[in-house]
């Protein structure tokens, strides 16, 4: 059955759901669990805070699943419960054994917090530690010291979370049966903190949240130690771009150290997080060290993994995608699959009803419908069940955010993929064929960069833009549109992108970004989200969107200057999609230079680190793209 797919409406998920939140009272979890907090020893000699939920009924075994987090394992106290325990309801309710861990070096656990550790391989002596030993000697204590466990572990967490469950499958302890990493970092290179290089400084202000060592080293603290920069705006934009060079923001992370940082003995300065990203420019030793991607040869077999993401997650899309994929690539015979559905951020764990990211309306139902048939059946039938490959759930499990339903495949991408060249033609066409070789021009303007949303507002992380309608940026003279026909049958994109560019610019660096974007006929109803000076008749609906630093073009290690005026290739992989642009709809493709202050800004002249441009440094430029791009589809054959 490869390739077949089955076909379940947005509609219909809204039915499946047993269980709703009115249900739930707030005293729940107190009334049916009860709690144990205690200090794990590793291996080293370290004490991990770790707080067991177990459930009242001790009639019968359960599994363990269980979260680490560098956010806090809170409320602390052991007459103080969560209101809600477990990856959803329906896992509450059955009753599991639910832990949560604070990881070393983060509120109540003992040790120095590293921000992504880097994995050690093949360690020997006790103080050889990483996230993976960690998580194995904890797993150790818990199946040896928590009555009425069943001797099954499973693991799962969102973002940063995320990370920590797909490290515990590296080197993993024979009692994990069941990993789910959901939004997972996987390398501050390529998600979170940067896109192919470029720096997100949208990202800024949670440098403190992952980069302010604790006041006391390395003994736990039970409040919150950092604090996000206050902006005193609510203009983003203005703010950032009044900054001026990055090496203006220095003052928001310059740490009195004799006074209010007590450093652990191995600890310097240069291991704070703002130190680390303004020394650290290019993809050296540091950031690939902290990658997890490339580890994931050595995930264990009897770890079956389910990976979910959200395909409008702004924060981590790169690390779900790169998650699966290299766990399919590198470990042929493991349990591994992939679930992706029309969210943001960690969404799927909520239960709102209503699919809405930012003006767009995805269906009814469809976070609800995810927990309770693809979430608990994963966990049961790996922990409760037989524990074979025979789950019942698909390879991929996948929404097609065009036609706005869920498929099942048993292969990602599924087969029957062609690869399809689209050029970016004169006279703002986007054509099957390649028709002249000639260039397109642009002013990029470093005073007035084009906008990543129409309202950017000081936030703690983006989201909206993802499926931001992209009219504004259509009329503006520095975007390039390029725009099909309207299109007489559905075309589905399923898989990656590769956009293909031919460029020149005035300068000695550029960046490069790629919008792919569904045009809507005009006519369609508007949703009640929709922003009020906003409709859905001719919504510019982004699809897919990616950055390239030009500098980065050939090598991530080793970045070059562009050759003034000289035609250059630049490549960007764009994370894949799978989105039906609909008949009576329309193709389109915005190319630009700037996208403020979601990256930062470009000196356009090549420097050796921008972190530490000055102000001259930064100079308007025209760019030149040439009409032999081209952008390649994977387009699903119907």
């Amino acid at each position: 059955m490869a390739g077949l797919a089955i076909v379940l409406s947005a509609a219909s998920c809204s039915k499946t759901t047993k269980t709703t939140d009115t249900e739930i009272t707030d005293t729940y979890v107190a009334d049916n669990y009860n709690k144990k907090e205690v200090a794990i020893a590793m291996r080293d000699g370290i004490k991990l805070h770790t707080t067991i939920y177990s459930p009242k009924d001790t009639s019968k075994e359960y599994p363990i699943i269980m979260q680490r987090t560098p956010y806090s394992s809170r409320p602390y106290g052991t007459g103080q419960f969560k209101t809600k325990i477990s990856p959803n309801i329906h896992l509450m309710q059955e009753g599991n054994i639910v832990v949560y861990q604070d990881v070393r070096g983060r509120w109540l656990s003992e040790g120095h917090y590293e921000n992504m550790r880097a994995y050690i391989p093949n360690k020997t002596a006790e103080n050889e530690i990483d996230e993976s030993s960690d998580t194995y000697d904890s797993i150790e204590w818990l199946v040896n010291n928590v009555e009425n466990n069943n001797g099954n572990v499973g693991i799962w967490g969102i973002s940063y979370p995320g990370f920590y469950s797909t490290y515990a499958t590296i080197d993993a302890h024979p009692a994990l049966k069941a990993a789910s990493p959901q939004a997972s970092i996987a390398d501050f290179f390529f998600d979170d903190f940067h896109h192919n290089g470029a720096y997100l400084l949208s990202y800024f202000r949670a440098t403190s949240l992952f980069g302010t060592p604790r006041p006391n080293g390395d003994m736990p603290i039970d409040t919150a130690w950092y604090s996000l920069p206050d902006l005193q705006t609510e203009d983003q934009y203005q703010f950032f771009l009044d900054k001026g060079p990055l090496k203006n923001l220095n003052s928001f992370f310059e740490y009195d150290l004799k006074d209010e940082i007590s450093l652990a003995p191995d600890e310097e300065t240069d291991d704070f997080f703002w130190n680390e990203l303004k020394e650290h420019p290019n993809y050296d030793e540091l950031w690939q060290s902290k990658g997890l991607i490339q580890h994931l040869k050595n995930v264990k077999s009897h770890v079956a993994t389910m990976v979910v993401g959200g395909w409008f997650d702004a924060e981590d899309l790169y690390g779900p995608l790169e998650t699966y994929k290299n766990i399919e690539k590198y470990n042929i015979g493991n349990y591994n699959t992939m679930v992706f559905g029309p969210w943001d951020h960690g969404r799927w764990s909520k239960r709102d009803g209503r699919t809405v990211v930012g003006n767009y309306y995805f269906g009814d139902g469809i976070s609800e419908f995810f927990q309770e048939n693809i979430e608990t059946k994963f966990f049961n039938h790996f922990l409760k069940g037989s524990g074979d490959k025979n789950s019942g759930l698909p390879e991929a499990y996948v929404f097609d955010t065009g036609r706005k339903d869920w498929k099942q495949y048993d292969s990602w991408p599924p087969q029957g993929i062609v690869k399809k060249d689209m050029f970016l033609s004169e006279n703002q066409e986007l054509t099957s064929e390649l028709k002249t070789t000639k260039g397109i021009q642009f002013i990029s303007d470093i005073k007035k960069p084009v906008p990543y949303s129409e309202d950017i507002k000081s936030v703690f992380t983006p989201r909206k833009y993802m499926t931001d309608d992209q009219r504004f940026t259509a009329r503006r003279s520095d975007v390039l549109v390029f725009e099909t026909a309207v299109l007489e049958e559905d075309l589905t994109l399923a898989g990656d992108i590769l956009a293909k560019l031919k460029v020149a610019t005035t300068g000695t660096a550029a960046d490069w970004i790629v919008k792919v974007i569904d045009v809507h006929p005009t006519g369609i109803e508007t949703n009640k989200e929709m922003q009020g000076h906003l409709k859905m008749s001719n919504y510019h609906l982004m699809v897919r969107s990616e950055v390239l630093r030009g500098r980065f073009r050939n090598s991530f290690e080793n970045p070059e200057p562009f050759v003034p005026n000289q035609k250059t290739e630049v490549n960007i992989k764009l994370q894949d999609v799978f989105h039906t642009i609909q008949k009576g709809h329309k193709l389109q493709i915005q190319v630009q230079s700037t996208w403020f202050p979601l990256i930062d800004l470009n000196p356009q002249t090549y420097v050796e680190n921008i972190f530490k441009a000055e102000k001259e440094d930064f100079k308007t430029q025209t760019h030149t793209v040439f009409t032999d791009s081209s952008i390649e589809f994977s387009v699903l054959s119907q």
